[in-house]
């Protein structure tokens, strides 16, 4: 049996009084990916955003029930919310480049977690952007900017600036929905070559796409999990009728 590395129980999420997410339960296994299906405002960001805390930042959140990563609370008072970042990391659907050099996009999350030395710093730039599948197209031009990157290596770029502080779980919300299917087929290869070394959750709205690149699949409609099960029989063999109708195409 693969190994545990997010145990989720009964796990619960509110903004203010609206309940976001109702007792969820399931697990996220090391070095798989796990998809989060479901119609628009399900509640699958708000799950990807606990792993890491990032709904912390809106006013009025409490969270309920249990989210444990290597068996620690996640949610716990004593929880340092920095390392947990840093641990889980996180790819927007927008690429979100900062407007500095490729080199310094990368290399920014080690700076401000205190890595001082070049060399290292130079050394973990590199092993980044070539985990990131982006080393060979950057690699004479690490001073220019970010922003004469395409949108698919922007994206890529985003993906070893995540990298570079060496995280163990990976998040990604909807990681190609804005780019072409050249692009998109890059970051899926990618994600296949990343699982090896790390644990991804990636929310995506392309059945096709999760079909393809996750081992898990969870479908959640209105802040419930509906159904979550091994990919392959979610989508050859699902055992609720409303997940056939979803990853069919007749709702949502």
């Amino acid at each position: 049996m693969h190994r545990i590395k997010i145990e989720v129980r009964d796990f619960s999420f509110f903004y203010g009084s609206q309940n976001a997410l109702k007792d969820i339960t399931l697990n996220i296994y090391n070095n798989k990916v796990l998809g989060i299906i479901g119609p628009s405002g399900c509640g699958k960001s708000t799950f990807l955003r606990s792993i890491n805390r990032m709904n912390d930042t809106i006013a009025g959140t409490r969270a309920g029930g249990m989210m444990l990563m290597d068996g620690q609370n996640i949610f716990a008072e004593n929880t340092d919310v920095v390392e947990l970042r840093r641990r889980v990391g996180m790819v927007f659907q927008k690429s979100n480049p900062f407007p500095k050099s490729i080199f310094d996009n990368v290399a920014y999350g080690l700076r401000i977690n205190g890595l001082k030395g070049r060399e290292e710093i130079v050394y973990r730039v590199e092993e980044s952007l070539r985990k990131a599948a982006l080393w060979g197209e950057v690699k004479y031009r690490l001073s220019a900017s970010a922003f004469e990157l395409s949108g698919g290596q922007q994206q890529r770029l985003c993906i070893a600036r995540a990298l570079a502080v060496e995280p163990e779980v990976l998040l990604m919300d909807e990681p190609a929905s804005a780019l072409d299917p050249t692009a998109t087929a890059k970051i899926e290869e990618l994600i296949q070559e990343l699982k090896k070394e790390y644990t991804i959750v990636i929310v995506t709205h392309n059945m096709q796409q999760a079909a393809r690149i996750s081992d898990y699949t969870a479908f959640f409609m209105l802040g419930e999990l509906v159904e979550y099960d091994e990919t392959q029989k979610i989508f050859t063999n699902p055992g609720k009728q409303v997940t056939e109708e979803y990853i069919t195409g007749r709702f949502g």
